[in-house]
């Protein structure tokens, strides 16, 4: 597949995700902001489910560099996304909104959430 690009929501707190299969496997650089970077790195692979062994869920390991807090979002699409789709998830996320408030983040993060919806419709078909 060649890279896809994905977006949700609307200045200062708009994300994108470039969405690259390597192999069975997929890669996500989700990014948003002022100011472009590698914030944190999620590995997910897909697993049954601790409590219904017919459902498929996931786990990930994260990696934040120092005093960076995108691994809420890396880890939080990474296995939404592993899990929806079976696949081995790699999310690398950077994200940064000058002075943001905890309602921005919180925006941040819904907005990601439907980003992630955006891909899984789309690599579902």
């Amino acid at each position: 597949m060649e890279k896809k690009i994905f977006s949700y929501g609307a200045s200062p707190y708009k994300v994108r995700a470039e969405v690259r299969s390597v192999g069975s496997d997929l890669l996500v650089v989700i990014h948003g902001g002022s100011n472009l970077h590698i914030g944190s790195v999620a590995v997910a692979h897909p697993r049954p489910s601790l409590k219904d062994k017919k459902q498929v869920s996931s786990t990930a390991s994260l990696y934040n560099f120092l005093g960076h807090k995108d691994g809420v979002v890396a880890q939080k699409v990474s296995e939404t996304l592993s899990a929806a789709l079976n696949r081995n998830v790699v999310v690398v996320a950077g994200i940064h909104v000058d002075r943001i408030t905890q309602k921005g983040i919180e925006k941040i993060f819904e907005n990601c959430d439907r980003l992630a919806q955006k891909i899984y419709k789309s690599l579902k078909l």
